[in-house]
């Protein structure tokens, strides 16, 4: 994620919507005080070759923490951060009122049929699996909904965010974004992971009718709420 206080924004990153091209793109124009949380190795390494800057920022200073952020460190060694997928709920916590009120919050969403194809070639970078109807019908796709899907972006039931950008329109939605905060151009996205999905045909031409059926009922929150058809 990126809490980026030169431009007055908090970008949430949701899986599986070009949320590490969309966060690399958008780190070139951060300033020293922005939050920037780190990514893996590899996206790091492509940051790094873009020139942008990297993870800052985003451990959470020792002033801000609660009774049990010290426990947590004094019994886990771990300090209280900003991470890449953290939910709007968990950011808040660690966020003044004025900041997270006086910001635009923003995210990006994904018609779902999309979004667990993608998902499936994404865990099939490292082992085979078996086929994508099998894949959903052990409950893989169930890691993309719920908590992991809309509640990244969701507080007390109600979208928290002021933007929910739509993956579908990934460029006009940059363009907007530019617009937004005043940006000296339309931010350029790096194809990060994008190597990864070898079957480029459209989602409809993959998934059968029952993998139709499966999907609408697992992210049936995300098309009540923004009318995805398949």
């Amino acid at each position: 994620m990126i809490l980026s206080h030169k431009h007055k924004f908090i970008f949430i990153r949701t899986k599986k919507t070009a949320g590490t091209s969309v966060e690399l793109a958008l780190s070139k124009y951060c300033g020293p005080e922005d939050v920037i949380t780190p990514d893996t190795p590899k996206d790091e390494e492509l940051r790094r070759q873009l020139g942008h800057p990297g993870p800052q920022n985003y451990l959470v200073p020792l002033r801000q923490y609660a009774a049990a952020d010290w426990a947590r460190l004094l019994l886990k060694r771990k300090r209280l951060a900003f991470h890449v997928h953290m939910s709007a709920a968990q950011a808040r916590r660690l966020i003044a009122d004025e900041t997270w009120n006086g910001y635009f919050k923003f995210c990006f969403e994904r018609n779902p049929w999309d979004k667990v194809v993608s998902l499936y070639w994404w865990k099939r970078r490292k082992r085979p699996l078996p086929p994508i109807s099998e894949f959903l019908r052990a409950g893989r796709a169930a890691q993309l909904a719920g908590p992991n899907g809309y509640g990244l972006y969701m507080i007390d039931g109600r979208v928290a965010v002021d933007r929910v950008c739509m993956y579908e329109n990934l460029d006009e939605e940059m363009a907007y974004i530019a617009r937004r905060f005043n940006l000296p151009e339309v931010p350029q996205l790096p194809r990060a992971k994008a190597e990864f999905r070898k079957d480029k045909r459209h989602y409809r031409q993959i998934l059968s009718e029952a993998d139709r059926a499966l999907v609408a009922e697992i992210f049936a929150k995300e098309i009540e709420l923004f009318g995805y058809t398949f």
